[in-house]
C-alpha cells in the first residue's frame, strides 16, 4: 500500500534550517536516496516555503469563497513537502516516517485507491 508522509515544517524545524541550511537539506536528501535505494521511497517533493507564501482558499458554509495569503493552520505549523512511501502495513510507514532525518512533523496517510 502506498502512504503519503506529509511534511510538517514547525518551529524547531525552521530553526534547524536556519542555523544550518545546506546540511539540512542535505539530511533530507540523503534520507531519500537511501529509502529510495531499499525500494520504499515512491515519490516526493519539497514545497517552495521561503520566497512564496501560500494562498488558502475556503469555502464558507454558504459556499462563498475566502481567500487569505497564508498557511491553512497558521504560522505555527506549515506543509514543507511529501514522500510517497511504499509499505506492507501502517507500522511499517511509521518507521520509515520515524526514520525521517530532521524535526519536522510527519503526519502518514494512506493513499486511497479505488476498488
Amino acid at each position: 500500500m502506498k502512504y503519503a508522509l506529509v511534511i510538517i515544517e514547525t518551529d524547531e524545524s525552521r530553526r534547524a534550517i536556519g542555523r544550518d541550511r545546506a546540511g539540512h537539506r542535505q539530511a533530507i536528501a540523503d534520507w531519500m536516496v537511501e529509502q529510495g535505494q531499499a525500494g520504499i521511497l515512491v515519490d516526493g517533493q519539497a514545497f517552495e516555503t521561503e520566497s512564496v507564501p501560500p494562498v488558502t482558499v475556503r469555502k464558507t458554509a454558504n459556499r462563498e469563497v475566502s481567500v487569505v495569503h497564508e498557511p491553512f493552520a497558521g504560522e505555527h505549523e506549515t506543509l514543507g513537502g511529501y514522500a510517497v512511501i511504499e509499505a506492507a502495513t501502517m507500522e511499517e510507514a511509521v518507521k520509515a516516517a520515524s526514520s525521517w532525518p530532521t524535526p519536522e512533523t510527519i503526519e502518514i496517510r494512506p493513499i486511497w485507491t479505488q476498488g
